[in-house]
């Protein structure tokens, strides 16, 4: 049987290079980057170079037809602008997201006029960040995907704009056909994250491990967010958002929705990767 054909774009970083082994593995994978090469240096595999934030859509096309997913992780970042900044409000970071927005439109609509049946996109945590200051001020425990998109940042107003635009594509008012969409809002898909915080901050230490999305639960969200068979809501729209994260005790991000739709079953939880730190922080913190 002839392996499911997966664009994944953004393919040459951090995210998707993550998972690169195992879904090139499992799938005939087409990896599209501006780049060919990883943050060290090493050549992509079959990386195909295109730049999707170029309106002629024909100059790309191709490499999506016969696809049946795509997983869009592309991201322009802005000359003079740190990525890592996402807090940065200013006017030029404003217009940089323009870009992004653009990209997603880009992606979506390729997709569409090439019959691809289904796409995963990168969103972000950012997409409702807001609610976090809720939570921490204890006024909310939890934060749901059907919680209407709130950020107060630029890098996260972008992010809901992806999703608001998916769930457009998603209704069928595009071309009279329906695109279905997954917005994957990814935590933290990093192992050291823990090991930045200071000893005896509780508060950040809990953010680290509630946002912590370990590899191989990265891998099994995305091998689901495509090969799940149906995705549509109780109104028939093929639209789903599914935050990025671990089994975390610690979690403030509902992954109720990802396991019931998805067939999600987490095996790592932070409080029991990182158990050791969370010893150490947590004496740091007696000591005070």
């Amino acid at each position: 049987m002839a392996k499911r054909r997966v664009v994944l774009t953004g393919a040459a970083g951090y995210v998707g290079q993550r998972m690169f082994k195992e879904l090139s593995e499992r799938w005939d994978l087409v990896p599209i980057d501006v780049q060919a090469t990883t943050r060290s240096g090493e050549k992509v595999p079959g990386i195909v170079i295109a730049d999707l934030t170029n309106p002629d859509r024909d100059a790309y096309r191709q490499h999506f037809r016969g696809a049946e997913a795509v997983i869009h992780l592309g991201y322009v970042r802005a000359p003079g602008l740190d990525a890592t900044t996402w807090q940065n409000n200013s006017d030029a970071k404003f217009w940089a997201e323009h870009q992004n927005v653009a990209l997603a439109y880009n992606v979506y609509r390729t997709a569409l006029e090439e019959g691809v049946r289904r796409v995963v996109v990168a969103s972000s945590n950012h997409a409702a960040d807001y609610y976090e200051r809720l939570v921490w001020a204890g006024k909310l425990d939890m934060v749901t995907p059907e919680m209407p998109p709130r950020s107060d940042n630029w890098y996260g107003w972008a992010k809901a704009a992806y999703e608001l635009l998916g769930f457009v594509f998603a209704t069928g008012q595009v071309d009279g056909k329906k695109l279905e969409i997954v917005q994957w809002r990814i935590g933290g898909p990093r192992d050291d994250d823990i090991d930045q915080v200071a000893p005896g901050d509780i508060k950040v230490m809990h953010r680290a491990l509630g946002a912590y999305l370990s590899r191989r639960d990265q891998v099994q969200q995305a091998i689901r967010m495509v090969e799940t068979e149906r995705i549509e809501d109780e109104h028939g729209i093929p639209f789903l958002i599914a935050y990025g994260i671990s089994g975390n005790t610690h979690r403030f991000w509902s992954i109720a929705n990802a396991r019931q739709a998805l067939g999600y079953a987490p095996e790592d939880d932070s409080q029991v990767n990182f158990a050791d730190k969370i010893a150490r922080i947590a004496r740091m913190a007696a000591k005070e």
